[in-house]
């Protein structure tokens, strides 16, 4: 929770295991997160049932979402990662949802898909839905609910969603100030893929950013790595 993107103990956080079979290490759920360490993740499979002995249970939200997402066997969606953060479940019920008024907002011009609310997420059937909405796109706003990103790692997922949220959070703000000024489709088309190349020549998307903030992290309190 070190940005505030947290709603209690709500929001999950995916990611594909090493090994061939299609299982996932998810946040146990009803742990806050500062009480999450790598040893009480919980290894599940595309069905939800622990591959391994556990005594925390999981969101069964949080299982519908990810699982839909892990079950298309991409490359891109090995990390999945879903927030409630303020500021984008304000953007979330907005009808126009993100505009491109920042650069960051102009990572996602191309690359923001949209899926409509059905609740809480807790049926099953809603994960075609999910899947549909999603396709190819690598960032998602999920309406009157949340954001979520993919990578094919943890740092590009994270990053994706550090990106995400600020440019939420410009939006709001911009809003709140006075009116907008919308960049036209082909500059922000432009700017996206020079800022997402620029982002790709030094590193693995996001790892340079990453590494700096558990360097960060790890001189407050490494205990999440036990």
């Amino acid at each position: 929770d070190y940005f505030g993107w947290c709603e209690l103990i709500y929001g999950h956080l995916t990611a594909h295991t090493p090994e061939l079979e299609p299982h996932f290490l998810i946040n146990p759920y009803g742990l806050n997160y500062d009480e999450i360490t790598a040893s009480n993740l919980v290894k599940i499979d595309i069905d939800g049932i622990p591959v391994e002995s556990t005594s925390h249970p999981i969101s069964e939200a949080g299982f519908v979402i990810h699982s839909a997402i892990h079950s298309m066997e991409a490359a891109e969606n090995r990390v999945v990662m879903h927030s409630h953060s303020r500021a984008g479940m304000a953007i979330a019920a907005l009808r126009h949802g993100l505009l491109p008024i920042s650069m960051n907002a102009t990572l996602f011009f191309d690359d923001i898909a949209y899926h409509d609310f059905e609740g809480p997420s807790l049926y099953l059937e809603e994960r075609d839905r999910l899947r549909k909405s999603l396709g190819t796109k690598r960032a998602m706003i999920l309406r009157n609910h949340g954001l979520l990103t993919v990578g094919r790692t943890v740092a590009e997922a994270f990053i994706r969603l550090y990106r995400l949220e600020q440019a939420c959070r410009i939006q709001l703000d911009a809003a709140a100030a006075g009116e907008l000024n919308l960049l036209d489709d082909k500059i922000a088309r432009k700017s996206g893929h020079d800022t997402s190349r620029f982002m790709e020549s030094e590193a693995a998307y996001g790892q340079l950013e990453f590494n700096a903030l558990m360097r960060k992290l790890d001189k407050t309190d490494n205990s999440y790595r036990h």
